[in-house]
């Protein structure tokens, strides 16, 4: 696991523009923490790292946003008014977690993933976000240069 302290929502998404110009079909991120640690800020990053030209925005309500104008496609998931993996499945969100004919990056992923790590299939990273103040920011992560 590594860790960075983003000192800026600008940081943060240049942060997630680097791990979307690294990403491949397949992959699934998983994000978590709390209200306002920045977890959509660095989905926009994800996003300008495909190339994506779309305007990135939480899917709270809608559950799903896909966003298909990058060299991949994005599927932003929120899980947050999900709270069971049953709920998750009846939403028809399951698929999003094996092999996406894209990117998948869940907000809210420990709703799905729960806090173990270590039965992991390869192709999902986890991702914490952590609030130390108004701007600053702790995301903990996987190594994605593997």
């Amino acid at each position: 696991m590594a860790t960075v302290i983003s000192h800026s929502p600008a940081e943060t998404e240049a942060f997630g523009e680097q791990w979307g110009r690294q990403v491949q079909s397949g992959w699934v991120i998983g994000l978590s923490g709390d209200l306002g640690a920045g977890k959509t800020q660095l989905v926009k990053g994800v996003a300008r790292g495909l190339g994506a030209v779309d305007r990135v925005h939480s899917p709270t309500f809608a559950l799903i946003n896909q966003y298909d104008s990058g060299r991949l496609p994005l599927f932003h998931l929120d899980l947050y008014r999900l709270e069971t993996r049953d709920q998750i499945i009846g939403a028809g969100l399951e698929a999003y977690f094996y092999q996406p004919a894209g990117v998948t990056v869940v907000e809210w992923a420990e709703r799905w993933f729960g806090e173990e790590q270590s039965a992991l299939p390869a192709h999902c990273r986890l991702v914490h976000m952590e609030t130390l103040g108004d701007t600053e920011r702790r995301i903990t992560y996987e190594n994605f240069g593997d």
